[in-house]
């Protein structure tokens, strides 16, 4: 599992490391980690050109001291400090000391003969640093720390702009909030990012993780020393591997598990044909459709239990799924309250969130609840804009989570799963194909049927987005093409016999 700590929370763990440490030690392992990374990165070191954009922090002396390793073993290096009076003494002296130059990014300085003027202590100034970076084969951002707040400064930015290498983040992007993954303003969207002790959520978050790029984690010994809850946690293949329902010799379909299904209307016919899909490949034994669409079902799936309602005379099952295509009309509002009135697990998606009364507490059930909105439905759900969502899910997935007392999956190109004092969950396989109408019919009967095999709430919620994005990547091929939603429900066989193997 990815996990990730808050900005606090690592530079408490940091702080209690150092005091046994011998001072600077810390830093050193991280700086020998980032040359190590930008190393492999350039591939050959010797003569390659980097420069260091270096702030006033210790991100800053993280990149001199990495940048002064990389002039040992032979690479031209830059460092283009942005606030001169203020960098780290000690990275300065290291990379001088290993023949690296600085340039201050302060422009208005220029030597008699038209070059780059020199300081007493053979500084090289003025605006050169922009060339020096436009030249340079990987450019290190080492600008902001963790605690940083807001967008880049003018200076800071006008040199990203110029970068045209590979651009290499010290533990984040300068100009994301680490501990959000909001980005008020321009900020460095790096190839890769070099992180230390711990993921910071940011990382894992859009639309910060867009900023990102690869992730590579160094270890500096902080583990000892952070508690075992995390703030943030993606799951991993084997995760999902271990909480995948499996039969059991005597199992029989109603023991596996039977999911009702509650969606569509003549309108949209085709949102229970697809829920419905997603509901026969998430484990459980039987999938029961109540509603409107019963024959567009049976056609596409004979094998499925039908009853046209209500659901509470529908049968017994262990989860409801209800709300995808389901219209805004009474029989809609009383098909809603007949699910959310029984003494099992229900997943609330689409239209059913529509006719949610705002601020509902889901509490009151004797079971979990799970809501699944997308950022509009969210935006609607909280009283707020869209753009406020969008901008602050992290905020956003556990507001509603409190609100609401459920478990909400906040839809998007970074998925997240929210329960009540638990660590958010990110879900790391989405891709941008899956913005195609009814694939979040899908989602929500694959997770219906996951809740009926009996998993908890935040598992299926998990469990299911996981497999929902990596059979979006399979059928869509490594290539990237077009897909539609049913081309994904076909597609979770074989990614749940990948995630086993």
């Amino acid at each position: 599992m990815r996990i990730a700590y808050s900005v606090e929370t690592v530079r408490a763990a940091e702080r209690e490391l150092m005091a046994r440490l011998p001072e600077g030690a810390l830093m050193q392992r991280a700086a020998a980690g980032l040359a190590a990374a930008c190393a492999d990165l350039l591939g050959r070191v010797y003569g390659s050109r980097v420069a260091l954009l270096v702030g006033s922090g210790d991100n800053g002396g993280d990149a001199l001291y990495a940048g002064a390793r990389l002039a040992r073993r032979g690479a031209g290096v830059t460092a283009v400090l942005l606030n001169p009076d203020r960098a780290h003494r000690g990275g300065l002296a290291a990379l001088r000391a290993a023949g690296g130059r600085t340039v201050s990014a302060e422009s208005g300085r220029a030597g008699a003969d038209g070059g780059p003027a020199a300081s007493d202590d053979g500084d090289v100034a003025a605006d050169w640093g922009e060339a020096a970076v436009a030249r340079a084969d990987l450019v290190i951002d080492g600008i902001v720390g963790i605690g940083g707040k807001g967008g880049l400064r003018p200076d800071a930015e006008r040199l990203v702009r110029a970068v045209r290498g590979i651009a290499v983040a010290v533990d984040l992007p300068s100009g994301v909030d680490a501990d959000t993954g909001e980005v008020r303003g321009s900020a460095v969207r790096a190839d890769a990012t070099i992180t230390f002790g711990a993921y910071k959520p940011g990382l894992l978050i859009d639309p910060a993780h867009t900023h990102a790029g690869a992730l590579r984690l160094i270890d500096i010994g902080l583990d000892a020393h952070l508690p075992a809850d995390p703030d943030v946690a993606a799951l991993q293949h084997e995760d999902v591997a271990a909480l995948l329902p499996r039969p059991l010799p005597e199992s029989d379909k109603y023991r596996r598990g039977v999911v009702g299904v509650v969606a569509g209307s003549a309108r949209y016919p085709g949102a229970a044909v697809l829920a419905v899909s997603g509901a026969l490949r998430g484990g459980a034994g039987a999938v029961r459709y109540v509603g409107p669409a019963a024959d567009d079902v049976i056609s596409r799936f004979p094998e499925t239990l039908v009853h046209t309602g209500p659901p509470a005379k529908a049968g017994r099952v262990q989860s409801w799924v209800v709300g995808p295509g389901l219209g805004d009309g009474a029989a809609a509002k009383h098909s809603l309250d007949d699910v959310l009135a029984s003494d099992v697990p229900v997943l609330v998606d689409a239209d059913g969130l529509h006719l949610l009364p705002a601020g509902s507490d889901l509490r009151k059930r004797e079971a979990a609840t799970v809501l699944t909105p997308h950022a509009g439905e969210a935006a609607a759900l909280l009283g707020v804009s869209r753009e406020e969502v969008e901008s602050g899910r992290l905020a956003a997935v556990r507001a509603l989570s409190e609100r609401y007392g459920a478990t909400v999956l906040l839809k998007g190109s970074t998925t997240l799963i929210a329960a009540e004092h638990q660590p958010v969950r990110v879900n790391p396989t989405g891709t941008g194909w899956l913005a195609t109408a009814g694939s979040g019919d899908v989602l929500s009967g694959l997770i219906g049927s996951l809740l009926a095999t009996g998993l908890p709430a935040r598992d299926a919620a998990s469990v299911g987005a996981y497999l929902h994005g990596l059979a979006a990547r399979r059928a869509t091929t490594p290539q990237g093409a077009p897909i539609a939603a049913y081309d994904v429900s076909a597609a979770l066989t074989d990614t749940w016999r990948d995630v086993l193997a």
